[in-house]
């Protein structure tokens, strides 16, 4: 009895293709622009953050009074 031993079909996965550039300089120019454009959107998320932290910031001094009214209340007028 003969065993037919054949060979597992490999499929062909295809390549992008990246196209080629000229020199150095373009590759370096398209570089620039690309980090340029990440940049801003960093900056730009960092400003949004920075007015939700002044945001939570106004709320904490905010609840202070509030803490310093409880002390007095309980102090000077409280019930018990």
């Amino acid at each position: 009895m003969v065993v037919d031993k054949k060979k597992p079909v490999k499929k062909k996965v295809a390549k992008k293709k990246v196209p080629r550039l000229a020199s150095a300089q373009q590759r370096m120019e398209i570089h620039e622009t690309e980090c340029a454009l990440r940049y801003k959107s960093i900056e730009e998320r960092l400003a949004a953050g920075n007015v939700k932290f002044d945001k939570l910031e106004k709320l904490v001094w905010g609840i202070y009074p509030f803490i310093l009214l409880l002390f007095v209340v309980e102090k000077f007028g409280g019930v018990g």
